[in-house]
């Protein structure tokens, strides 16, 4: 049997190290202690894996949850083997936080070490009409996925003020903290606006990765 299929490159990457990239869209966690991950992201695991949704673990943190429209359920994964996860053929990245933080914005969170401290933290000036601007904080010593829809850029907040879809930031330096505005006025709103009606707006020292895209707008995986 002959096929480009199975090509050298296209065989598991064995490194050693707990978060592994198996390619630019796929990536690989050895279990031992437990990661968390976005519900619907594992595409196969070997080995004796058990997956459980997380619930808040806290009363503020579950009214954060049940506030915010672009929060990810997410799931405790468990046990001992290796777990592959993906989301819609993204592109993947991994951060290693040592003893600093970053926040992540609407579904980019692929998955982090379950002893990494999280929290959900709603955006200044996020009202009614912004549906509810949410971001996660990650901060401790570990490692953290997240995912861009395409290849990223990222932009230098500290010398003028930036303004990214909330759609397309990825993630932020979490000293920064957004804030949400309108670049429009009450009467383009009304009538319907053109879909760039709001914006976070970054300004300090720090970055923003903003991904080329708004976001897939298809169904929500479940598995």
């Amino acid at each position: 049997m002959r096929s480009d299929i199975f090509d050298q490159k296209n065989l598991e990457v064995e490194t050693g190290q707990r978060f592994v990239l198996q390619n630019s869209k796929m990536l690989k966690v050895t279990l031992g202690e437990p990661v968390i991950a976005a519900k619907g992201a594992m595409v196969a695991y070997q080995g004796n894996v058990q997956f459980q949704h997380k619930g808040a673990d806290s009363l503020t943190k579950f009214v954060k949850r049940a506030m915010s429209s672009d929060d990810q359920a997410l799931m405790t994964v468990s046990g001992q083997g290796d777990v592959f996860f993906a989301r819609m053929a993204e592109n993947v990245f991994l951060i290693e936080l040592e003893g600093d933080a970053i926040s992540v914005g609407g579904s980019s969170l692929l998955a982090f070490d379950a002893a990494l401290q999280w929290d959900l933290h709603r955006t200044r000036g996020a009202g009614m009409m912004t549906g509810g601007l949410f971001n996660t904080l990650v901060q401790g010593r570990g490692s953290v996925a997240l995912t861009s829809d395409g290849t990223p850029v990222i932009l230098d907040c500290s010398q003028q003020p930036t303004f990214v879809d909330p759609n397309a930031a990825v993630c932020w330096s979490a000293n920064l903290v957004p804030d949400v505005v309108s670049s429009m006025n009450m009467t383009s709103l009304l009538r319907g606006g053109t879909g760039e009606a709001f914006q976070y707006k970054f300004h300090g020292p720090g970055f923003v990765v903003v991904q080329p895209s708004e976001g897939f707008t298809g169904a929500v995986q479940t598995s």
